[in-house]
């Protein structure tokens, strides 16, 4: 996917983009590389993990691999040491790299947004809109809220 098709007016590479972004969230420092990873094998790892109690771990751990260490998600070295340091034995983890039942899930969510237009990863679905792509958490709430949400007290007022 072309990922200035997500933001208008950025260079192809997105770079600038993706520092100012982390920025935003007092990440600095990113490890840019021009290669963009096949996730849909983490990405049924990472269907594995939750059924393990682990999605939480490894979720983090593969964001920092490839965010900050520039590491490449896509292989499967790295997919194995990802998982075993998030607490999920590495076989079981790459069988279920290829497993239909995990891969049925990344497939039926890729359908489901499919149908909705949605074509970047991540996406939110909202009952009258969707939203594509890295977004501040700012504008991921006012879409909940325009869709109903009810905002939570903070732990300050409960």
């Amino acid at each position: 996917m072309e990922l200035s098709r997500l933001h208008p007016g950025e260079s192809r590479d997105m770079s600038g983009y993706l520092d100012r972004f982390a920025a935003g969230f007092g990440v600095h420092a990113l490890a840019h590389s021009r290669m963009m990873p096949n996730t849909r094998r983490a990405i049924a790892v990472a269907e594995f993990a939750r059924d393990q109690g682990k999605l939480d771990a490894f979720r983090s751990l593969v964001m920092d691999a490839r965010w900050k260490k520039g590491r490449d998600i896509g292989d499967d070295a790295v997919l194995c040491d990802l998982a075993v340091s998030a607490g999920l034995d590495g076989d079981d983890a790459m069988q279920a790299a290829d497993a239909p039942v995990y891969l049925g899930r990344v497939d039926a969510i890729r359908r489901e947004f499919k149908k909705l237009g949605v074509g970047g990863i991540p996406a939110f679905a909202f009952p009258q809109e969707s939203i594509e792509g890295c977004r501040p958490y700012e504008e991921l709430a006012a879409a909940a809220l325009r869709a109903g949400a009810k905002p939570r007290k903070s732990l300050d007022e409960r």
